[in-house]
């Protein structure tokens, strides 16, 4: 699992590189996640544009990911595929995670869904 990090002001971006987040990659990406976001109090944008495709160990590994993340952090997430989204309206996840649709509509609408 390839991440890419960075920080503007008050909020991280991290970008999956990867095409997939599956069984195999699941708990390494917990743990660069929870690796990344030790420590900080911003917002967190996790930006999915590579991912072509997630199944149920991906889609828990993102809601661990965001339950272990300090006090009122949440994980906001962009850039979902279709199929990407597909999946987290089946689970209705959607209704859970913040979703925009790409790093700039994040960033100009702050904490406030898109």
């Amino acid at each position: 699992m390839e991440l890419s990090i960075e920080t503007t002001g008050n909020l991280m971006v991290v970008t999956i590189v990867s095409e997939r987040i599956d069984a195999a990659s699941a708990i390494r990406f917990k743990d660069q996640i929870r690796d990344a976001t030790k420590g900080w109090t911003g917002r967190v944008l996790l930006d999915m544009s590579a991912v072509d495709f997630i199944d149920s160990s991906g889609l828990g590994a993102i809601v661990s990911s965001m339950k272990a993340m300090d006090g009122d952090h949440r994980l906001e997430l962009c850039g979902l595929a279709p199929k990407v989204v597909k999946v987290f309206r089946l689970t209705r996840m959607d209704t859970v995670f913040t979703i925009h649709d790409t790093i700039a509509t994040a960033q100009a609408h702050g904490s406030t869904a898109a």
